[in-house]
Order: C-alpha cells, then structure tokens, then sequence
C-alpha cells in the first residue's frame, strides 16, 4: 500500500507536453527542468503551448535527455537549441553521428509483419526518409556525452540513474528515476506495437538483453515514448517474445537534404527569437 502511494506521488509531478503519438515528458530538479526527448519537427510551437499552460517558459528547461537520435525523438532539438541558449542535452557517444546526418539510420528491420505494413503505409504518405533538422556545428559545446567519469554526476543532476539499453538503436538509453523508467523505445504501448515491442529493432540479441535490464531494476511502470505508461510485470509476461522476432528489412534509403530543405529549415529557425 505505501509503495502504490509512493508511485502516484511521483507520478503526479511528471508532465507530458507531447501528444498521443510522441510523448515528451518534462519534470522538475534543482537544477531546473528535465525534457525526455523533443519530438517531430514543427512540434515545438505545441509543446511550448502545453508548457505555458503548466506556467513553465521554455527556457526553463535546462537539459535534454535524449533517449536515441531518430526524427521522432531529435525532430525540433536543433530549434530548440536556438530559442534556448542555455540548454545542453544529455546523450549516448553513440547518437552524435546520427544527429549530425539528420537522418534515421536503416540498420535492423521491422519487427512484425504488422509493423512493416505500417512502415510501408508511411512510405506511401511520404514518411519513409525519417529526416529530422540536422544538429549544427555551432551546438556542439552543448551536447553532453555520458562516459565513466561524468557518469554519476550527471544522474545526481537528473535526480536518476542512467541505463544503457542499445538495441532499438545503437545509442538507446533509459532514465530510472525513483520507482519509473523512461524508456525510449525500448518498449512501446500501442498500434502498430503488440506485446509492448518497439516496432523497428536494429539489433535483436541487444535488445533482448535490454528488457532483461529494464527488469532488473526495482521499478514498477515503465514511461515508454510512445503510448502510455504501463507496469513492468508486461515486460516479463512478454519478454520471450524477442527470441522469436524475424526482422522484416526496409530499403536502405539514407540521403542528404536537399538545398530546398535546407532553405526551409533556415526561415523556419529564424521565426523563433531566443527567450530570456
């Protein structure tokens, strides 16, 4: 009974500023305010809406933990990173040349014929590129890559403790904080996903061995970035699951953004002046 007490309570101070197809969650330390990933690109005038309601400038956010660099995840962070001069973003080593290329990488494959099916749907109304604004030069100095001698620190500025979780992707990294685990997409709640399994896996052994740390970890709901929250029991009811996976590939399709885009992405930025 204290323990479900304990759970709402934290529970309560989690705000998410996302919509129902990618969740942004945002909570409060000393340090100021902690965003979990960002979302598409164009979403950020929606998120600063959400976040005035709950009375919180966007330059109130003092950090990013980026739990992975795909286009649903990074899509604004470059726009973000303008408008708020302050802010420095927490990552894996790893997620830097994905960031850079501004673009989904294509390693691993579908991990059910329905997600595949979905996939290809998406490539039909133009959304197979997973192209997002690529991170600028000129913001490197505010990019945090967790290592062995930052590591500590930067979980007691989190208020968590950082969990290495590849397997979705190369860079995917989890936050448990007090009795919940940010995930990412390590595990997801919600078509096109059955058995809470994230639809695109790039390396199945990795992503297996994920779960297993998820589990291990004494928490009881799981945040994932797409969908709602749910208990952690799911991942052991659903955890054999993995071994059976047969990814499903999808046509390499890596490119570079075209002159257009990058003319489009300027006037964009430019809109937003930064805040105080």
């Amino acid at each position: 009974m204290t323990r479900t007490i304990k759970t709402e309570k934290i529970v309560n101070k989690i705000i998410n500023v996302g919509n129902r197809i990618m969740n942004t969650y945002v909570y409060h330390t000393p340090s100021g305010y902690i965003m979990i990933d960002t979302g598409y690109e164009h979403s950020l005038p929606a998120v600063e809406k959400k976040l005035k309601k709950r009375r919180i400038n966007i330059c109130d956010i003092k950090y990013v933990f980026l739990t992975h660099a795909h286009d649903d995840h990074a899509g604004f962070l470059n726009e973000l990173l303008y408008k708020n001069q302050e802010l420095k973003v927490i990552v894996s080593k790893e997620a830097i040349s994905t960031l850079k290329r501004g673009q989904n990488s294509f390693d691993g494959g579908c991990s059910t014929l329905l997600a595949l099916i979905f996939c290809r749907l998406m490539g039909l109304f133009g959304k197979a590129e997973h192209r997002f604004p690529p991170i600028e030069d000129k913001f490197n100095d505010r990019f945090i890559t967790i290592n062995d001698e930052n590591k500590k620190s930067l979980e007691d500025l989190l208020q968590g403790k950082i969990l290495f979780t590849p397997g979705h992707t190369k860079d995917s990294i989890s936050l448990k904080k007090d009795n919940i685990i940010f995930c990412g997409d390590v595990a997801m709640n919600g078509f096109p996903s059955v058995k809470r399994l994230i639809i695109w896996i790039e390396n199945t052994k990795q992503y297996e061995q994920s779960w297993e740390i998820l589990l291990s970890e004494n928490a009881d709901i799981i945040y994932p970035a797409h969908g709602k929250p749910f208990n952690k029991k799911d991942l052991e009811k659903y955890k054999n699951a993995i071994s059976k996976i047969r990814l499903r590939a999808l046509k390499n399709i890596l490119t570079h953004r075209s002159t257009n885009n990058e003319q489009k992405l300027t006037r964009n930025r430019n809109k937003h002046t930064p805040c105080n």
